[in-house]
């Protein structure tokens, strides 16, 4: 580990002064394959054209309109891409082209969507690039990039191997959809699901008062997805609205996934791997482009999908950077610091990126080690050549009696503490989870104090000293239920000197899957392995005995010297997940005795 206060990227940013203004704004059609009409947005930079200029081109592959339609009253300056508005403005007047796609049965582009993503509109993208690169405005160079679902949609595009696909920067993108979206640790991710699959609908459909309910697609001169510019009276966009009312429904096309092998009922090679980045990442891809990851502390369990991502990869040009922000980068997640603007180094990094791989530029990002990430409550960015960090050294607290949390092992022969479950138990409208469907949080778990009132807790002493936990910590329980299963929510604690509780992370588990066993081979191991296929499922066995092993998300966090650190155990999170089981209550005890002794481990990192 290193320090990183020369990490600024805003530097290179500066250096770097628009060369262009304005734009040259064009749109049409272009034919995949099967006859389906994509639309796309070509956005040159100047106002005036050059007929030699071939620049370096990026792409964006949205299913949340390309453009907006703008009412006849609109005021001149209303922003029309809100979608890709902030990478416009980064790269379009710095010598950039860029390349905006309605994927298939979205925005103003014709086609159904027959799953959250599915193989036709993978194959899209590889069209797509392919006559982006034939064209005389692009110099061969390639990017791709976006949030979230553009960036997933930057690593299909990638695993193509397509020659002029030089690099992608994939933001707050899921690596297997499975276990980074649907079903973290096996339980359904219920309230995402239910509102990500309103969203959509109110987009594919085009439901004006339903679109409104999300903040990022509310404005008062919005009309709607842009038609391409042959649309002259609206006829063709009309037609293929019509068609995105075949488009799957979020709810019923996930509740066909419970296992992370399980197929469709309609499509039995349709698994939850058709639908995730990790099923077609291969090392020919890998060697020819460069992958910047970026994410953060707060943002879902995507942050875990960054780090599978970078860690399966063998590029010398991958880079890792997890930040104190949320999805996207919209928010700072720090409770110690308010970053009014935590975008701006996610997208500084991500121009420097693109400068580097396609611009030919020097920009002495080779130079640096591969990961930064930024400790919370050091309010520090540091750097490290692997994620998580060789540094770390793994320190096992044990649960003890009185409900206290320390390093020795315990040592009696029988010992446990009961817990009833609380489906009263959630995490509140301002955690990692809400900003996934498109809502806006300004503080993360500013009302976490208090909830753990109704939890298994155990809390240390008072720290001697600081102590920073850096990379992601694992839980292993040994626990009996009298159900014959169980979703385990286990948080981590920071208590301070007045008692006051920050939420630091958590990790989410069902009992079901508890079997030790591997996953897809894409998919790298970050603590106790679990394949969560159909076949390695087991119930418990009620008064039963079991081992429970999983890793929770990965932080970075300085515990300070008079603080405690505490593990808070809950069997719910009722505002955001499925309850396990339905209608019953489990009860379990936790073992803590010299066999059997539940802990915690925390990767620690050396305080210098």
């Amino acid at each position: 580990m290193s320090d990183t206060s020369t990490f600024r990227p805003e530097t290179w940013l500066g250096s770097r002064e628009p060369i262009f203004e304005g734009q040259r704004l064009s749109s049409h059609y272009l034919t995949m394959r099967d006859g389906i009409r994509l639309a796309v947005d070509i956005h040159l930079p100047g106002s005036q054209p050059s007929s030699d200029a071939r620049l370096p081109v990026v792409a964006f592959f949205t299913p949340y309109y390309r453009r907006m339609k703008l009412k006849p009253a609109a005021p001149d300056d209303t922003e029309d891409c809100p979608n890709i508005a902030v990478f416009r403005s980064l790269l379009l007047a710095r010598g950039y082209a860029l390349v905006a796609v309605d994927v298939r049965g979205s925005g103003a582009s014709y086609g159904t969507r027959t799953g959250l993503r599915s193989p036709n509109e993978r194959e899209d993208y590889l069209e797509v690039i392919d006559w982006i690169s034939q064209q005389s405005w692009c110099s061969g160079a390639i990017g791709v990039t976006g949030i979230s679902y553009l960036g997933a949609a930057a690593d299909f595009t990638a695993s193509w191997a397509h020659p002029a696909v030089k690099a992608i920067v994939p933001h707050s993108a899921v690596w297997d959809t499975w276990s980074n979206q649907l079903y973290p640790g096996g339980v359904m991710c219920r309230r995402l699901v239910k509102e990500y699959g309103r969203l959509m609908e109110a987009l594919d459909d085009d439901a004006a008062d339903e679109r409104a309910s999300f903040p990022y697609f509310r404005g008062d001169h919005f009309e709607g997805p842009a038609p391409v510019d042959e649309d002259t009276d609206g006829a063709m966009l009309a037609a293929a609205l019509k068609e995105h009312v075949a488009n799957f429904d979020m709810a019923d096309f996930v509740h066909q996934l419970p296992y992370r092998d399980r197929a469709l009922h309609t499509s039995p090679d349709f698994t939850s791997a058709t639908i995730s980045p990790y099923h077609y990442a291969n090392r020919t891809a890998d060697s020819q482009t460069a992958v910047y990851t970026i994410s953060g502390w707060m943002d879902g369990h995507y942050s875990r999908g960054a780090a599978l991502r970078f860690n399966w990869q063998r590029n010398p040009d991958k880079r890792l950077m997890l930040g104190a922000w949320d999805h996207g980068a919209r928010t700072g997640s720090s409770p110690f610091r308010h970053d009014p603007a935590p975008q701006d180094k996610a997208l500084a990094e991500t121009l420097r990126f693109f400068d580097q791989h396609l611009m030919g530029l020097e920009t002495g990002i080779g130079n640096e080690p591969p990961v930064h990430y930024y400790t919370v409550g050091e309010e520090r960015w540091k750097s490290a050549s692997e994620w998580p960090p060789a540094e770390t050294t793994l320190n096992r607290l044990y649960f003890q009696p009185d409900h206290r949390l320390a390093d020795t092992a315990p040592t009696a022969e029988t010992a446990a503490d009961r817990y009833v479950g609380d489906y009263r138990c959630g995490s509140g409208n301002q955690s990692r989870y809400n900003r996934l469907y498109a809502q806006n949080v300004e503080r993360y778990y500013p009302d976490w104090h208090g909830r753990d009132e109704r939890m298994l807790c155990y809390t240390t002493d008072r720290l001697e000293s600081d102590m920073e936990v850096t990379g992601h910590p694992v839980v292993r329980l040994f626990l009996e239920s009298d159900t014959e299963d169980c979703a385990l929510f286990v948080y981590l604690e920071d208590i301070d000197e007045q008692g006051q509780a920050s939420y630091v992370t958590e990790g989410v588990f069902r009992a079901l899957h508890r079997r030790l066993s591997s996953g897809p081979d894409n998919i790298p191991s970050l603590g106790p392995d679990h394949s969560f296929n159909e076949c390695d499922a087991r119930y418990l066995i009620p008064g039963e005995r079991s081992e429970i092993a999983f890793d929770l998300l990965p932080i970075s966090w300085l515990f300070k010297a008079g603080h405690r650190l505490r593990v808070a155990i809950a069997l719910a999170d009722n505002d955001h997940f499925s309850r396990i089981p339905d209608g019953v209550v489990p009860t379990i005890t936790i073992g803590r005795q010299a066999a059997h002794a539940s802990h915690i481990e925390l990767p620690m990192m050396a305080r210098r």
